[in-house]
């Protein structure tokens, strides 16, 4: 081989290296997020009053009932820009929820990588013990 060639080879693994890098800290941002039951979220909403509640699911899941006080932020068109009109304040506490947990859990994950700092997964309604609204 000659130097060229090789050159060519550690410029391409150099390039993999920092690509996986990168992908490894975007994981690792989107997983600083904690998770709690939903009976430990309804306690928190009895004695805390600095947090905003999030729905992540479907408009029309949202409709047929919420937990009290929820705020809507569909799981699939969130971005910085939704986000931002919603949730003002990015150190307020954000409970989100969903349906089964598994959507709450993802967009936790995109909320925290974009740099809300006090996100919390609170599973989905399916274990609301509570009043719904409609």
């Amino acid at each position: 081989m000659n130097t060229r060639t090789i050159g060519i080879i550690i410029f391409m693994g150099a390039i993999m290296f920092f690509s996986c890098f990168a992908k490894e800290n975007e994981k690792k941002a989107a997983e600083q997020f904690t998770s709690i039951s939903m009976d430990e979220a309804a306690k928190l909403m009895e004695t805390e009053k600095d947090f905003i509640l999030v729905d992540v699911r479907r408009p029309d899941e949202y409709k047929a009932g919420h937990i009290p006080g929820a705020v809507l932020l569909t799981n699939e068109t969130i971005t910085e820009e939704s986000a931002s009109r919603i949730l003002k304040n990015k150190n307020q506490k954000i409970l989100v929820y969903c349906r089964s947990g598994q959507r709450s859990r993802v967009a936790a994950g995109k909320l925290s990588s974009m740099g809300y700092t006090n996100v919390v997964n609170i599973g989905g309604i399916m274990s609301w013990k509570g009043k719904i609204e409609k």
